[in-house]
């Protein structure tokens, strides 16, 4: 693990306030299971299909029929849980969360109120490098999407589209140990990233198989220091819940909103009202979509058609021992094993797939060359052509080939952006590029003595001001460079410009 510092939140002054305020914020982030089939039934999870084309009489609650528990789904929660180093719970049951709704055809939802699969976990989310804040998972549980209902397609017509309905989510639940906006954006990122690593969420949120719910409070500053040894929600203010949050961007401005409407609020005398909020990106606000709910609203009772959920602990031991190196760890390793600066380790290990076809680049060359290359030259490329890094045109053994032939002395670095050019574009192999196209480096010092020799003598002027300022020595070295078509090796050109000067 990386030597990280816990860095204590502080005071947040909101601009405008008359006295000071801090923010508390809790999450409660869905995340579509990762899975072919539904919670519950063997329908399709796959998205942008025909609508109600992936729908079983399960999920339409056809009379008669009853849900069937899918492993997978309860595999990947607790392969989830252990990836936030929770608490995995061998006796799970699941409830019945009644509420009607359009895109809702059962009348209810089928989900873990009382006795969830996951318990109590935490998330290191990264601050700056170096510094890290810790933030408690309260629990997991597993529960069926609804639908979705469509207002747009017709003035006076809504439809519903039931392909969602049934589809495994994945509610995490975190305790209100977030705040700010910046920390509550690098807080999803950060979760968004172990579960892309785990593979049991793809973590898009465009389509939304991650979406958050953001719990926002005021206190004043102390409260939450109270809080924290009494664990009295009643000092952190009353919350109001801001739903179906999609944008990383979206949560820090609707957090920031709801914080100075609800300072307004206690500062003109009034108080602040629970309840569920909608933000809206066009005006940039929040606004009320229901009073908030409570559990006995919903009605809870355990589901009678499923039995409990017993699993036994030599299964979850093994679905840890098959985990694969999570991001913290890999950017450690990074760290140590390659000799990066956490920066550089934290770009890398952003994704996965990034810090795989980087470890390829690694392979037998200098480490900190070669991510050089894949993050300034590589990613540079890659956000120039909206391309992501699982279709790269280059694969990373080539891009490794580059990196070598630069440490062999073969090309130049500048030699070598334009062999990494062509092999870009092109397809073909580094090796060959240099060897047709005449690339290779000049390493022959009587060759490039020969070349420094005529740029002295054609420049007797420049020769007494280099003598007088060693700096301009410079300025030679980029006449033999380009008198050589950038080939000769730069190392070779500075020493026998500095001893052919004098200096």
């Amino acid at each position: 693990m990386l030597d990280l510092t816990y860095d204590p939140p502080k005071p947040k002054v909101i601009a405008g306030a008359k006295h000071d305020w801090e923010l508390v914020i809790g999450m409660e982030v869905h995340a579509q299971v990762r899975s072919r089939a539904k919670l519950f039934s063997g329908a399709s999870t796959q998205f942008g299909a025909e609508p109600n084309s992936n729908v079983s009489f399960v999920d339409a609650a056809m009379p008669g029929m009853l849900p069937v528990i899918n492993e997978f789904c309860v595999e990947q929660a607790v392969r989830t849980g252990l990836g936030l180093k929770a608490q995995i719970n061998l006796w799970s049951a699941f409830d019945r969360k009644n509420y009607f709704y359009p895109d809702l055809p059962q009348g209810y939802q089928i989900s873990q109120l009382y006795h969830p699969i996951v318990g109590e976990g935490e998330i290191l989310v990264d601050m700056a490098p170096g510094v890290a804040r810790k933030v408690r998972i309260e629990r997991i549980h597993i529960e069926q999407d609804a639908g979705k209902s469509i207002h747009d397609m017709d003035p006076n017509m809504s439809f519903v589209d039931l392909n969602r309905t049934g589809v495994a989510l994945m509610e995490i639940v975190s305790r209100p140990d977030i705040r700010g906006p910046e920390e509550a954006a690098a807080y999803v990122t950060k979760l968004r990233q172990i579960l892309r690593y785990l593979g049991t969420c793809d973590g898009n949120m465009q389509n939304g198989s991650l979406r958050a719910d953001v719990n926002v409070s005021v206190c004043r500053p102390g409260a939450y220091e109270r809080y924290m040894e009494t664990q009295d929600f009643s000092h952190l203010g009353t919350r109001c819940e801001i739903k179906n949050m999609n944008s990383m961007r979206f949560i820090q401005q609707a957090i920031d909103y709801e914080a100075k409407r609800q300072i307004a609020i206690v500062e003109a005398g009034g108080e602040v009202v629970q309840e569920t909020r909608l933000y809206d990106p066009d005006k940039g606000e929040t606004r009320s979509m229901r009073s908030k709910e409570e559990a006995h609203d919903y009605r809870y009772f355990p589901d009678p058609d499923l039995l409990p959920l017993e699993i036994e602990q030599a299964w979850v031991d093994a679905i840890k021992a098959a985990l694969p190196e999570l991001p913290d760890e890999k950017k450690a390793r990074f760290v140590k094993d390659f000799g990066l600066s956490e920066y550089d380790a934290s770009v890398l290990t952003a994704e996965a797939e990034a810090a795989g076809y980087f470890e390829k680049v690694a392979a037998g060359n200098d480490g900190k060359l070669a991510a050089n290359w894949v993050i300034n030259e590589l990613f540079g490329r890659l956000k120039k052509d909206e391309c992501d890094i699982t279709d790269c045109p280059i694969p990373a053994d080539r891009l490794g080939q580059i990196v070598k032939l630069i440490t062999k002395g073969d090309i130049s670095g500048k030699i070598a952006k334009d062999v990494f050019d062509i092999a870009y574009t092109s397809g073909r192999e580094p090796e060959e590029i240099v060897e047709t196209e005449g690339m290779k480096q000049v390493t022959d010092t009587g060759a490039i003595e020969a070349a420094v020799d005529e740029v002295i003598a054609a420049n007797p002027a420049q020769v007494e001001k280099a003598r007088q300022n060693p700096k301009l020595a410079g300025w030679f070295v980029g006449q033999v460079m380009k008198a050589t078509g950038g080939k000769a090796n730069p190392k070779a050109v500075n020493e026998i410009v500095s001893a052919k000067l004098g200096l």
